[in-house]
C-alpha cells in the first residue's frame, strides 16, 4: 500500500499529459479528487501503523551491484511528515481552484511567466508530490537521492514557468545552490557506503552496523558533507540566500510547499541520515551545530523584522523556525550519553515543529498569494486598514500570525515548549538566547498585522473566496487541533525519539 502512496501522484500526472484533450475544469476537480484520496490513503496508513519500528515496509533488490535496493517504510518520524506533504499538496489542490486561465493564476499580473498549461502546473505538482513522499518513506540512501534530487528540478520548473517578474533568476538560483547541496549529499553517502563491511546503501543496515565509528577524520569529512548537504536545503545561515528570491518570485502554492515540504527534507534528512548513521561525530559537533541553530533562530528574525515585503518577511521567518529544529537536534546530540529523557524530549519536539511549521507556514504562503492577487503587490506600505472590506482574510491571517510566533494554543507552542525544555539542559545559553527570536517573531508579525489590516483603510480589497477560504482554513483548524489536543501525533513520535536515542548514543 505504501508504493501506491508514494506513486498515485505521478500516474494521476502521467494520466492527464496522456489525454489528448482535457477542460481545465477536469484538470482543476481531477487534481484535487487525486490529492483528496491521496489524504485518505495516508489516513489510513496512519491509522494501521502499530510501531514503533518500521510500518508497511518493502524490500525490493534494485541495483544489486551496489547492494541498493527498493526499500521504503514508515516509522513515527516519517509518517507526520507525510500527512503532512498530503495535507498541503491537497490545500494547494483546492486553492488553484482559482486559476481562471491556462498557464497562469489569478494572482499572477500581466507581467508574469505564462509559459505552459494549467494541465503543466498540476501534474508537475502531482510529480511533486510523488518525489516529497519518496524522500520521506526512503530506506535507502540512493533511493532518497534519488527523490531528493527530483524535488529540485520539479520545484525549478515550477518557480521558472509560473513565478513572478524575476522568476527565472530565482529559478536558477535555487536550482544551482541545492543542487550544490545535493552533490555535497551524494559524496557523503558514497563515504558511508565505502565505509560499511559489506558495502551497502541500505540506511537500516548502515544503522546497524554504525561503519564509521572510531574513524576520525574520515567520520568527520562524511558527517561534514551530509550536513553541508541537508543545510543548504533547510535552509540554515549560511547557507540561505536561495530561499528569500525563490519565495518572493514563486507562485503562491509553489511558495506554499517549498516551505511546507521541501525544507523538511533537510532537517528530516538529519533525523533519518546523520543522527543514527554518524552518532559519534554528530555528538562530537553537537556543539557547533547548536550554534547554527540559534544563529539561524535569531538572525531570521531579526531580518525578517527589518523587510518591508510581506512575503519576503515570511520567507524570513522559515530560516527562523528551521534554526529551532537545528538547536533542538544538535542540543539532543549533546544530551544523548547524558539525559535520554532530554534528548527523547528535544527530537520530539524538533519533529513536531516540522509538521506545524508546514501548516502555519504553508497556511501563510497562501494568504500571500491572495494579497498579491488583490494588490498586484507584496510592499506592506501599499495596503492598510484591509479588515474593513476583507475580514476572512484579516481573521485568518491574525490566527496563522499568532500561530507562528508560538502563542498558547497553537501547535506551535507544542513544539517550541518540548524544543525549550529539552535543549535546556544540554545548551542553557543558547537556548536562552532562542528564546529572544519568539519576541522578535511576535514584534515583526503584529508590525505587519497592523500595517496590512488596522487603522483607517488605504485600500479595499475583496475579501477570501471560496476556494481560498477552503484550501486555507483547514490548515489552521488543524494548527489549532494539534495545539490543543497534541496527544495523537506525540504518541507517534515519542517512540521514534527513543529509538532514535539508542541509536545516538551508542
Amino acid at each position: 500500500m505504501l508504493s501506491t502512496v508514494v506513486f498515485l501522484p505521478v500516474a494521476v500526472a502521467v494520466a492527464l499529459l496522456a489525454v489528448p484533450r482535457v477542460s481545465d475544469a477536469v484538470v482543476r476537480w481531477t487534481w484535487v479528487a487525486a490529492s483528496a484520496v491521496e489524504l485518505v490513503a495516508v489516513v489510513v496508513l496512519w491509522l494501521g501503523y502499530d510501531g514503533p519500528g518500521y510500518g508497511y515496509e518493502v524490500n525490493r533488490r534494485w541495483i544489486p551491484s551496489v547492494s541498493s535496493g527498493y526499500h521504503i517504510g514508515v516509522d513515527g518520524l516519517s509518517l507526520p511528515l507525510v500527512a503532512v506533504t498530503a495535507v498541503l499538496f491537497l490545500a494547494c489542490a483546492v486553492y488553484a481552484l482559482r486559476r481562471t486561465a491556462p498557464g497562469t493564476g489569478r494572482e499572477a499580473p500581466s507581467g508574469a511567466r505564462q509559459t505552459s498549461t494549467l494541465r503543466s502546473f498540476a501534474a508537475l505538482f502531482l510529480l511533486l508530490e510523488t518525489v516529497c513522499m519518496g524522500v520521506f518513506v526512503s530506506l535507502d540512501l540512493v533511493l532518497f537521492f534519488v527523490f531528493f534530487d527530483l524535488s529540485i528540478v520539479v520545484m525549478y520548473f515550477v518557480i521558472a514557468g509560473w513565478g513572478h517578474r524575476d522568476a527565472a533568476r530565482a529559478a536558477l538560483q535555487f536550482f544551482l545552490y541545492t543542487f550544490l547541496g545535493s552533490l555535497a549529499l551524494l559524496l557523503g553517502f558514497i563515504g558511508l557506503y565505502l565505509a560499511a563491511t559489506p558495502h551497502t546503501f541500505d540506511i537500516a543496515r548502515l544503522a546497524a552496523q554504525n561503519p564509521l565509528q572510531g574513524r576520525g577524520t574520515a567520520a568527520t569529512l562524511v558527517l561534514v558533507a551530509i550536513v553541508v548537504g541537508l543545510a543548504i536545503k533547510t535552509p540554515t545561515v549560511p547557507f540561505h540566500t536561495w530561499l528569500p528570491p525563490a519565495h518572493t518570485e514563486a507562485p503562491a502554492e509553489g511558495s506554499a510547499i517549498l516551505a511546507g515540504v521541501l525544507l523538511k527534507l533537510g532537517t528530516y534528512g538529519f533525523v533519518r541520515i546523520a543522527m543514527p548513521l554518524l552518532p559519534g561525530p554528530w555528538r562530537d559537533w553537537g556543539a557547533a551545530i547548536v550554534v547554527v541553530g540559534v544563529v539561524s533562530v535569531l538572525y531570521g528574525a531579526l531580518v525578517a523584522l527589518a523587510q518591508r515585503d510581506f512575503k519576503r518577511m515570511i520567507a524570513y521567518t522559515s530560516v527562523n523556525h528551521m534554526g529551532y529544529v537545528i538547536l533542538a537536534l544538535g542540543a539532543a546530540g549533546l544530551l544523548s550519553t547524558s539525559d535520554s529523557q532530554a534528548h527523547d524530549l528535544a527530537v520530539t519536539g524538533a519533529v513536531t515543529q516540522m509538521v506545524s511549521h508546514g501548516l502555519i507556514t504553508g497556511a501563510l504562503f497562501l494568504l500571500a498569494g491572495v494579497l498579491y492577487e488583490r494588490g498586484g503587490t507584496y510592499d506592506l506600505d501599499a495596503y492598510g486598514g484591509l479588515a474593513a472590506s476583507a475580514p476572512r482574510f484579516a481573521g485568518l491571517t491574525a490566527l496563522a500570525a499568532f500561530a507562528s510566533l508560538g502563542l498558547p494554543g497553537f501547535s506551535g507552542f507544542i513544539a517550541e515548549f518540548q524544543i525549550f525544555t529539552g535543549s535546556l539542559p544540554g545548551a542553557p545559553v543558547a537556548t536562552a538566547l532562542a528564546f529572544l527570536g519568539i519576541l522578535l517573531t511576535a514584534a515583526l508579525f503584529l508590525r505587519a498585522y497592523q500595517r496590512l489590516f488596522l487603522g483607517p483603510p488605504a485600500s479595499r480589497v475583496g475579501d477570501l473566496t471560496l476556494a481560498e477560504t477552503l484550501s486555507i482554513a483547514p490548515l489552521m483548524a488543524l494548527a489549532v487541533v494539534l495545539g490543543l489536543f497534541p496527544r495523537f501525533l506525540l504518541d507517534l513520535v515519542e517512540p521514534a525519539a527513543r529509538v532514535l536515542g539508542t541509536l545516538v548514543r551508542r
